[in-house]
This record gives structure tokens, C-alpha cells and sequence, in this order.
């Protein structure tokens, strides 16, 4: 049985294309405007997801990021810090040794006293740091003054710091402590380290007090050992500034890739968005044309 096919039947199917035509030029319209492909999800549910997927990966890569700039940083300025301990540290020995040959008379063993007296506030300057606010040998407790001399029963030589570590997360799974504390790199307070920066001092002030030239030349090698220490802390931080840099190279890599994976999953080939908008707009005007002449003339047609 023939299938009869009528005007109205003719008005609904072309009115259909037509809608279907205008749709697919919105669309296409919509991706040019935005530079996407993908605008809500069900232009593409699948690659949606992914979508999702590479721009939360590139926010947590960005927050990464962010954690190895600072802790880069803070591992800087502790170089630096430390760079200035050495460098007290080296003219205290010179001090101690020039002042232990055994022909200084007391007026300049006292000369000497007052530099070694300079030396030791300028290490305290040094032990009391502060980065973007934070005291940085004070461990955890980076909001209070390690070496506080204006507490009445201050000491240098008794005073225990803070261990706890400061740390930042760098990568997935990956979280460097970055800090050194107080007594790691001046000497322990409890017990009071033999090689303690300040009790070596004190020790030498009192030995040259008295014109003991003999006794403040014994602290040398308590001196060389804390400036050892203190070396081997300054390569221990030049250890970790190499890794960070490692992994703010990885993530740096590892943006450009994700950023990579991302855009092909959602941005729009613009030069293929022209040529399949202007073939859509041909469509459309040869759909309005042939549908002028698919439509039935009506009795108005020919009261004209």
C-alpha cells in the first residue's frame, strides 16, 4: 500500500530540517563565540569527563607549584642566613687565633673582647631571621622569637628551640622540610653542647678577660666544629634547593602537558568552525529555498 504524502505532512518534515539546520548553526555559532568544543555536557559526555579530570589536575599543579616556589624560598634565605653564620664563625677563629699567639697585652685581647661581643649580637641577629614573617630557626612555632633577649632570664647558650619541621608538599606524595632549627645550627641548650656557638664565645670573652691565652686557644676546636656544623648544614639546604628546582621543572612539564591534553579535549578547531559554518549556512539557505517551492500555493495566492 502506497504511503500518501501530504501537504501538511510536507510542512512538518521541512519545518523539522529547518529547525535542525538552525540548531546546528547555533551551536557551531556558540563554539566560535566561547573557543570550545565542549559547552555544557552533553555536547560530549565522555570528553567531559576527562575535561574535569585535566583541570583538576592543573589546579592541584598550580597549588604544587606555589609550595616549591616558597619552599625555594625559604630554603634561599637559609642559605643566605647560613652563608652569614659562616662567615661570623670564620672571624671568630681569626679573632681567637690572633689573640692566642702569646704577645697581645691586655689592652688588645680587650679590643678583641668588644668585637667577639659584636660578633655574638650580630649571631643573634642571624639566629632571630624572619622570613615573610616567620622566625626561621623557631620550628612549628615560627610566630615566636627564638633568642629572645628581652625575657629576664635570657640565656644564648641554655636557650632549646622548637624541632618541629616546617614542610611543604611539592608533588603527589612528595613533602620536603625545608627548616633547620636553632640549636641544629648554633649548638644545643639542654644539655649545653660543648661547641655552642655562644658558650664558645662566652668562654673566649672569659679566657681573654682573664689573659688566659692558652685557654681561649683550647676553644678552636670547638669553634672548628661548629663551623662544620654549620657548613654541613649550608649543604644540606643546597641539597634540597636542587630538588625543589627538580620537581618545579617537573611541574612545570607536567603543566605544559596537562594544558596540552586539556585544550585538545576542549578547545574548538576554529579553521574547521568556519568551513563547517559556512557549509551549514549554504544548507540553510538551500533548505529556504526549496522549501518556497515545496510549499502549496494557497487560495491567497490566487486572489492576488
Amino acid at each position: 500500500m502506497a504511503l500518501r504524502v501530504t501537504p501538511g505532512m510536507m510542512h512538518l518534515q521541512l519545518s523539522r530540517n529547518l529547525n535542525r539546520n538552525l540548531m546546528q548553526m547555533s551551536s557551531l555559532q556558540e563554539q566560535m563565540a566561547t573557543g570550545r568544543k565542549i559547552n555544557k555536557a552533553s555536547d560530549d559526555p565522555v570528553g567531559i569527563t576527562y575535561a574535569l579530570r585535566y583541570r583538576a589536575e592543573l589546579s592541584s599543579n598550580s597549588q604544587y607549584q606555589e609550595n616549591a616556589d616558597s619552599a625555594h624560598s625559604w630554603l634561599d634565605f637559609n642559605d643566605t642566613v647560613l652563608g652569614q653564620a659562616g662567615d661570623v664563625m670564620q672571624r671568630i677563629k681569626e679573632l681567637t687565633v690572633n689573640g692566642s699567639n702569646g704577645t697581645n697585652p691586655q689592652t688588645a685581647l680587650d679590643a678583641i673582647n668588644n668585637e667577639l661581643t659584636q660578633l655574638k649580637s650580630q649571631l643573634l641577629d642571624i639566629a632571630n631571621s624572619k622570613l615573610n614573617g616567620k622566625y626561621i630557626f623557631s620550628g612549628q612555632t615560627f610566630d615566636k622569637m627564638p633568642y629572645n633577649e628581652n625575657d629576664p632570664n635570657f640565656d644564648a647558650k641554655k636557650v632549646v628551640t622548637d624541632t618541629g619541621d616546617i614542610s611543604y608538599a611539592v608533588g603527589v606524595g612528595v613533602v620536603l622540610p625545608v627548616n633547620l632549627s636553632g640549636n641544629e645550627v648554633f649548638g644545643g641548650g639542654d644539655p649545653v653542647e660543648a661547641d655552642n656557638v655562644f658558650a664558645v664565645i662566652d668562654n673566649i670573652i672569659s679566657k681573654f678577660t682573664l689573659g688566659d691565652q692558652a685557654g681561649a686557644a683550647a676553644e678552636l676546636t670547638h669553634v672548628d666544629s661548629r663551623l662544620n656544623k654549620i657548613l654541613n648544614a649550608r649543604s644540606e639546604v643546597g641539597a634540597k634547593v636542587n630538588r625543589v628546582e627538580l620537581m618545579q621543572n617537573r611541574l612545570d612539564d607536567l603543566e605544559i602537558n596537562l594544558t596540552d591534553m586539556q585544550s585538545k579535549t576542549e578547545d574548538a578547531d576554529y579553521d574547521k568552525l568556519l568551513i563547517d559554518a559556512k557549509i551549514n549556512e549554504n544548507i540553510y539557505q538551500a533548505s529556504l529555498s526549496v522549501g518556497a517551492k515545496v510549499i502549496t500555493p494557497t487560495l491567497v495566492d490566487f486572489l492576488r
